[in-house]
């Protein structure tokens, strides 16, 4: 499955920006390289955003009624987030906006399956 919404387009180069800010700065990493602890995190973020089950209607993570993060993962994240959050104003100020309004969004519950009969 290819990511290919222009709102989830977006929150992935959002997240990839982030912890690229994050490697770049705690783990020294140069160029859009990322160091491995990073590159995999990028990767599972890709995955988890890929698999979302709100997909164009999701608010951002920190706010989603379902966590399908790892614990372990949820909280890499987080730290990236808290890291590199602020520091998106000033070096992607767009993208820090909009990651800003998402946050914004309802919720919204999943809507149940109706079993075909």
């Amino acid at each position: 499955m290819t990511i290919n919404h222009p709102r989830l387009i977006r929150e992935q180069k959002t997240v990839d920006l982030m912890i690229k800010l994050y490697c770049r700065d705690k783990h020294g990493s140069t160029g859009d390289g990322l160091c491995d602890s990073c590159d995999q995190l990028q990767q599972y973020a890709q995955k988890r955003l890929e698999k979302c089950p709100y997909q164009e209607k999701k608010t951002t993570c920190a706010n989603c009624l379902t966590h399908c993060y790892l614990k372990t993962r949820r909280e890499e994240i987080r730290q990236v987030m808290r890291y590199a959050g602020p520091r998106m104003l000033k070096e992607h100020p767009w993208l820090a906006v909009l990651h800003l309004m998402d946050g914004f969004r309802k919720p919204q519950p999943l809507k149940k399956k109706v079993n075909a009969k």
